[in-house]
């Protein structure tokens, strides 16, 4: 029969549908617009990618030039050889008639040659002629001035050529290569009219400058050539500061030193001036840098030779510290100032840092030499296997002078000052070589005063302070047993405080530990007997973790009693019955730990230090039999297992069951394969078999699995002496009868084996 809906029903499914339709309505009629509008566009038809010949790939410019430049060279070479070699076959009227001829006529070529506006001609041919020039220089030489000396006459061509090609190409604009290469040149004369004047290395440094200077006043004014003159100016101005550089340290007097001095002044004089006008900020702060630094060498060097060497350092530290108040100007050449400053202070910062380092870490030689006798002065006893850096004295000096400017620059600062600072502390009685005992107080006055400031920067430095310190008091017994006591003290103080806590409590801690070692090896202790001494830490800590509120410190305070109780049992592995006492006493702080209820984990430590404690009393007996090590093991695992079992139903049997059946059965087993006796092997298979039939009556897989098979291999191992026995009497023959029929009897039954461990494998798999 026909179901006909309700009206109200009806009406609303037919506007349902009427709603569809106009939807759909409406997406025809907009792919029909877009149709329509493609259509009455031209169809372009799709281009093929054009073949033909392949994209060059090289301009034609670029091959232009590349012609031009080798047909220069090529011309240049061959007007060499004809000058050097073939200059005998002509008198010398032909002579000078071909080489003025031919000079002449290429220096005019590129007049036509720009009218005609082939530049690129042009430019080659003006190279060709300058180079002629220089050939012409050579043969006059070589005809009229023979006799004259080598390096006026060179000079004199030098300065000639600069002024004949710089007026070459300001007389035709057009051509971009004479004047870059008059300025090239240029870098000849005036040092070279200082060698043929006699001038020694200063006056020849001097001309170098010099003409640096002149390129430099060349790039701030000459846009056309402005990039050879920059690159000029570095390179000579380079090479002079490279050349009074060396003449600074060679100098072994005030007077050769003033005078290099003198050169470097000179160079920095000419690299402010440069960085004034330079308009490039970058350019200007770089070359205000190199001024700045120039000057600061040259005091230096004239220093190195007039004052003590450990004075060299602070004077020169002190021009750096001067630069700041006397950048001026614009500001890329105060920044140039400044960074110049900073380079100075970083460097003495550096030459500071090697006594340092001795101060801090040469103490750790007397880990090897403890109380062997306390040392005459500070530095001694810092450099036992060590050596002073030369010149350090003043390290203090130089540390605290860059902290106070450190201070001066503002808030953000004041950590590296506080380093800073600290490094001067620390190396101060090194550095002067005070007594012994007031260098221990100088460090133990510094890391109270780093745990006063309770900043997370000075506790870390109080914390370094304080194991250089406890190191350095290894040398007297009377020095480690005041030293440490203040220590543990002194931080268990600054934990009280809130001094970032977790790391005060532990170093208290720590302290307390290394003070009980000392306190029982000055009461003349063996080791396994120091260790009882130390297990007061761990129960310290054990006793003050749960007062403590902040989880941080918690977990600190228990790590480090964790850590002096390893200490303890490390002490006295050697002693076997006073280990086993001492691994006791561990399981029993861990077992007071895990009553806590956020510490319930800590009970396996402590299970695990119990069975670690009576194996190790065991084997101070002589207990050779495993079940002794496996039991006390197997019955609180299967006790933890049962009890997890009751609370969580769903845990597997092997999860609760399994390590504590393995931990027994496995090494029995073991046993009883590589011994010889009947007892071990009945016991085993009585055990294994009630394993087996409590894991099927009560459905348990471990059970089940790890006695039923323990049983098999004990059941075999008795009976591989008889299967041993009988495999020798049988035939030889019989064994490959024997496989043969084995595997003939499996092919057979193959489906139904499958179906039999598929159905044992479920009945497994029900079982929990």
């Amino acid at each position: 029969m026909t179901h006909i809906p309700p009206p109200v029903e009806e009406l609303r499914l037919l506007d349902t549908e009427l709603r569809q339709l106009d939807s759909r309505r409406a997406q025809l009629l907009a792919r029909r617009a877009w149709l329509v509008t493609a259509l009455q566009q031209p169809v372009r038809p799709i281009a093929s990618a054009p073949v033909g010949p392949p994209r060059p790939e090289a301009t034609a410019p670029g091959v232009q030039n590349v012609l031009l430049l080798l047909g220069g060279i090529l011309l240049t070479v061959a007007a060499m050889v004809f000058t050097l070699v073939s200059w005998g076959h002509l008198g010398i009227v032909g002579r000078s008639l071909v080489l003025g001829a031919v000079t002449l006529a290429v220096l005019g070529a590129p007049v036509a040659l720009l009218r005609r506006g082939l530049r690129s001609t042009a430019e080659s041919v003006a190279g060709l002629g300058l180079a002629l020039t220089a050939l012409d220089a050579f043969a006059l030489h070589e005809v009229a001035f023979r006799a004259a000396d080598s390096t006026t006459y060179v000079a004199t061509c030098a300065t000639a050529l600069a002024a004949l090609w710089t007026a070459y190409g300001t007389a035709f604009g057009g051509l971009r290569l004479p004047r870059p290469a008059g300025l090239l040149i240029a870098q000849l004369p005036l040092p070279l009219w200082v060698v043929a004047a006699g001038g020694g290395p200063y006056a020849v440094t001097a001309g170098v400058l010099l003409t640096a200077a002149a390129d430099a006043a060349v790039a701030l004014r000459a846009v056309s050539v402005r990039p050879v003159a920059v690159v000029c100016a570095f390179g000579a101005g380079g090479y002079g500061v490279l050349a009074a550089g060396l003449l600074c340290l060679d100098a072994s007097g005030p007077g050769a030193a003033a005078r290099a001095a003198a050169l470097l002044f000179l160079a920095a004089v000419i690299a402010l001036a440069a960085a004034r006008f330079t308009p490039r900020p970058g350019l200007a702060t770089g070359t205000a840098l190199a001024g700045a630094l120039c000057a600061v060498a040259g005091v230096g060097g004239v220093l190195r030779v007039s004052v003590p060497g450990e004075w060299v350092v602070p004077a020169c530290l002190a021009c750096g510290i001067a630069l700041l108040p006397a950048a001026r100007g614009t500001e890329p050449v105060r920044r140039g100032l400044t960074l110049a400053s900073v380079v100075v202070q970083a460097g003495a910062v550096l030459s500071a840092a090697p006594a340092v380092g001795v101060t801090l870490l040469g103490p750790t030689a007397w880990l090897g030499r403890v109380w062997a006798g306390a040392p005459q002065d500070a530095r001694t006893a810092a450099t036992v296997d060590a050596f002073w850096p030369p010149h350090s004295a003043t390290a203090p000096l130089v540390l605290a002078a860059v902290a106070a400017v450190l201070v001066l620059r503002g808030a953000q600062w004041r950590p590296h000052a506080l380093a800073l600072a600290w490094g001067a502390v620390i190396v101060f009685p090194t550095a002067l070589e005070l007594p012994y005992s007031m260098g221990l107080s100088v460090l133990g006055i510094a890391v109270v005063a780093l745990l006063g400031l309770g900043t997370r920067p000075a506790i870390g430095l109080a914390l370094a302070t304080s194991v250089s310190l406890g190191l350095l008091s290894l040398a007297a017994e009377n020095a480690t047993l005041a030293v440490l006591a203040s220590l543990t003290a002194v931080f268990a103080v600054a934990a009280r405080r809130g001094r970032l806590t977790p790391v005060s409590a532990a170093a208290s801690l720590g302290y307390a530990t290394a003070l009980a070692c000392a306190v029982g090896a000055s009461a003349g202790w063996r080791p396994e007997q120091i260790a009882l001494l130390v297990l007061a830490i761990p129960v310290a800590a054990a006793l003050i973790a749960p007062r403590i509120d902040d989880s941080a410190t918690t977990v600190a305070v228990e790590t480090t009693g964790a850590v002096a109780g390893l200490v303890a049992v490390g002490l006295a592995v050697f002693d076997p019955p006073l280990l086993a006492l001492v691994l006791s006493l561990c399981a029993v702080i861990a077992a007071g730990t895990a009553v806590r209820p956020d510490r319930r984990p800590v009970g396996y430590a402590a299970a695990a230090l119990f069975a670690l404690a009576a194996w190790v009393r065991l084997a101070s007996w002589g207990v050779t039999v495993p079940e002794a090590y496996t039991l006390p093991v197997t019955v609180p695992a299967l006790l933890v297992g049962a009890l997890r079992r009751r609370r969580a139903p769903e845990t597997s049997s092997w999860t609760a069951y399994g390590p504590g059946l393995a931990a027994t059965l496995l090494p029995s087993l073991a046993a009883a394969w590589g011994g010889t006796g009947w007892t071990r092997p009945l016991l085993l298979g009585t055990a294994a078999l009630l394993l087996t039939l409590l894991g099927g009556r009560h459905r348990i897989q471990a059970p089940l699995v790890l006695g039923g098979s323990v049983l098999v291999l004990d059941g075999v191992r008795e009976l591989s002496p008889y299967l041993v026995q009988m495999a020798d009497a049988l035939p030889r023959w019989v064994p490959p009868a024997l496989a043969g029929l084995l595997l003939l009897a499996v092919g057979a039954t193959y489906e139904q084996r499958l179906r039999d461990v598929r159905r044992v494998r479920e009945v497994l798999g029900r079982m929990n």
